[in-house]
């Protein structure tokens, strides 16, 4: 595919605009580690909004959601829209919490809360293991994805897009630290996002699709529309909706919608002027990640059934393509070569700044877990705040360098969605318990953490995951697979901490003080400090987690009514658009309400 001089204009002004930030704030960024992971903590609620939007518009969203679409229809989207409710109980339960512990990363709130040896432990081998190999397959996914772009689009072999994608994010994410992360975000954002919306809309009118109606009535589209997946078929009502809705987004911890907050949506908070912008923030990313953008990305994969219905088609279309890269999620950049001059430059720079922003955030989120929680706690105590600056720069090299490596390797980015998930399964509860039950110790999430990798380790390479699953002769449907990790590993981590003696009372009671989390599952400690004659306590106002809990369920109806009403205005469905419409303004007025109320307590 041939590109224009006015494609390349975008591009080269678009570089140019991300490094010239990146090399700005980066003498104010090297000043100390607090401004190079955290800018200070003076970020406004809007800003770090935005930033959390554009981290999580990585170039492989577009492809994972392509490949679900054509795969599993539109319903199978529930498998992340579901992360929605564990959205909603970080804003109004756990943001607060968060910004009140003051920590440089969500690892460091485990020698707060946890004491001894094994909180040690857990925040080291968290930092490696997180930072470091989780973190290293997570940009591989992305840089795969960039991979799939650039030799559809460009013709480009793996490594040139490797080289040439990952020099300049790696350049200014080095130099600018957060700082230049967070505020070339806010570009990247709208340049993302008017990419999406520019290619939706020209590609669903292109002859070979006919418009929106023409769509719509495509046969190998309209049994792909439903946004409920079919009641009458038992297996996909199970595991599309009932266990992402009923287990799978409490109980598994994935990046970017952990349980209870935690990762690159812990350090914006982190980084928050204050409580109320650190919620603010991840509400309105809630708003804008779930209820808008999905829908340019599913239009395009629904009109990708039309012009290419299947793999072979694909591989017919682009034969330059390795055997190894072909699948669904290919057909969204299969997709957008057909667009015209000009659009396909601003397209192309979108996709760009979609990489960008996830793997500059990605970086930076990471290298903070290298820094503060295994250099400075295990190698080097002492380190200076100029010495810290310069490991970060290089780690973030580094892990820049390792997970280009690892993408050349990977196929598809439903493979390493699936993956995740798996190896989070189970552990999400301990990290919703622990702010508001004294009884978790920092056995209970090392437990939880070992249990569920081995579990999911020992299923897929023995032959206990066939005896259990195999659909012809297993002894529980294939479906159980996932609910199963998450029993025995919830069963396993529980039963630990009940045998296992709790966090001393200095350490319980210096955590309370200092995040005064609340509740019945506090009270114990509460009462034995008070007798003893010890104030842990700031104030007696009423527990805010219920009027929180009200005012999770009222935003996780909103944001699905828009969500949903977004996609029946499309549709033309227009009886259910206006219902779903009419939902979610009464459930935002009701919202506020709930917030006003309280609003005293949390803030």
């Amino acid at each position: 595919m041939e590109l224009s001089t006015l494609d390349y204009s975008f591009i080269v002004v678009f570089f140019s605009i991300i490094l010239g930030i990146g090399i700005y704030v980066s003498k104010k960024s090297g000043k100390n580690s607090t401004e190079f992971f955290l800018s200070g903590r003076t970020m406004p609620w809007w800003l770090l909004g935005l930033s959390m939007v554009a981290t999580t518009f990585s170039t492989d969203t577009p492809n994972l959601v392509t490949d679900i679409v054509r795969t599993n229809g539109v319903s199978g989207n529930w498998v992340w829209w579901c992360f929605l409710i564990t959205g909603m109980l970080t804003v109004f339960v756990y943001a607060k919490l968060w910004r009140k512990s003051n920590v440089n990363t969500d690892l460091e709130f485990y020698e707060m809360r946890y004491g001894g040896k094994p909180a040690s432990f857990l925040r080291k081998f968290r930092a490696v293991y997180l930072g470091g190999l989780f973190n290293i397959i997570t940009m591989a996914s992305v840089t795969l994805a960039a991979i799939k772009i650039g030799g559809i689009m460009l013709g480009l072999e793996p490594w040139q897009t490797v080289v040439g994608a990952g020099l300049i994010t790696v350049t200014f994410s080095a130099l600018g630290g957060f700082k230049g992360v967070v505020y070339t975000d806010f570009l990247l954002f709208f340049v993302a996002m008017s990419g999406a919306i520019g290619a939706a809309y020209y590609l669903v009118n292109i002859p070979e699709v006919g418009g929106i109606t023409a769509l719509m009535a495509n046969e190998n589209v309209s049994e792909k529309l439903a946004i409920l997946p079919d009641f009458s078929d038992r297996k996909a009502l199970i595991t599309l909706l009932i266990i992402p809705l009923a287990v799978q987004w409490w109980s598994s911890w994935y990046p970017g919608a952990e349980p209870g907050g935690g990762g690159y949506i812990a350090q914006r908070m982190l980084a928050a002027k204050d409580e109320n912008h650190a919620i603010g923030a991840t509400f309105f990313f809630n708003i804008m990640h779930y209820a808008l953008r999905p829908w340019p990305w599913i239009l395009v994969a629904l009109a990708s059934l039309v012009v290419y219905p299947d793999i072979a088609s694909i591989a017919t279309a682009f034969p330059n393509i390795e055997e190894s890269k072909l699948g669904h999620d290919l057909a969204y950049s299969a997709m957008l070569t057909k667009l015209p001059s000009g659009l396909l430059g601003v397209v192309l720079a979108s996709l760009i700044a979609a990489y960008m922003s996830t793997i500059s955030t990605q970086l930076n989120w990471g290298s903070s877990y290298i820094v503060f929680d295994f250099y400075k706690r295990q190698v080097n105590p002492d380190a200076t705040e100029k010495q810290m600056v310069a490991v970060g720069r290089l780690s973030t090299v580094l892990l820049m360098v390792l997970s280009a490596l690892f993408a050349l390797t990977l196929q598809n980015a439903f493979e390493v969605f699936d993956l995740l998930i798996q190896f989070g399964a189970g552990t999400g509860l301990v990290f919703i318990l622990r702010w508001f039950w004294w009884r978790i110790n920092a056995w209970s999430e090392i437990t939880a953490m070992f249990a569920s990798g081995i579990l999911v380790i020992t299923l897929a390479k023995t032959s206990l995951g066939d005896i259990l699953f195999d659909p012809a002769t297993g002894v529980f449907p294939d479906w159980a697979n996932y609910p199963f990790i998450v029993v025995v590993t919830t069963a396993i981590w529980m039963l630990v901490t009940l045998m296992t003696k709790p966090e001393s009372d200095k350490t319980l009671r210096g955590f309370y003080r200092k995040t005064q989390p609340g509740g019945p599952g506090w009270s114990k400690v509460v009462r034995k400090a008070k007798d003893e004659n010890v104030n842990i306590l700031e104030h007696n106002d009423k527990w805010s987690v219920p009027s929180g809990i009200t005012a999770m369920l009222l935003g996780v109806g909103l944001i699905y009514s828009i969500m949903f009403a977004t996609g029946y205005w499309i549709y033309g469905k227009t009886t259910s658009a206006l219902i779903l419409t009419g939902v979610s303004v009464i459930a935002a007025f009701l919202l506020i309400k709930a917030w006003n109320r309280m609003k005293g307590n949390l803030l």
